[in-house]
């Protein structure tokens, strides 16, 4: 019987070409992370605390932070619990993040036309 001989794994490099415009490409991941280290950080919370609360690994809540792994829809929604952060909240200011990334102007949460009209409405109910 002979001995198969290991062979060690090949690695490619995959290059992603720059956005046109020349900016540089922002990744969700890495904003998911950022914004969730932000707030952990701002509830001045231990990782440790968070990743129990969240029932994930600290390594792992760790890369995801540092925006090297990305988190299901499913361990977002148990990471901001463990924060008690609405999940709404976490993609708003991601989105924030990326429109300020890509140079778009980041429009209101309710268009002016609908606010208009919602306080127009509200005014005629007598409220």
């Amino acid at each position: 019987m002979t001995a198969k001989r290991m062979t060690k794994p090949t690695t490619k490099t995959i290059t992603i070409p720059p956005p046109r415009g020349g900016r540089t490409m922002t990744l969700v991941r890495t904003e998911i992370g950022d914004t969730l280290r932000a707030t952990r950080r701002q509830q001045n919370r231990t990782l440790r605390d968070v990743s129990t609360g969240a029932s994930v690994s600290l390594g792992y809540l760790s890369e995801i932070e540092r925006g090297q792994k990305e988190a299901s829809s499913e361990l977002l929604a148990s990471i901001c619990e463990a924060l008690d952060m609405p999940v709404s909240a976490l993609l708003r200011e991601v989105s924030d993040r990326m429109a300020l990334s890509e140079g778009v102007q980041i429009p209101d949460t309710v268009p002016a036309e609908l606010s208009e009209r919602v306080l127009a409405d509200e005014a005629m109910a007598g409220r």
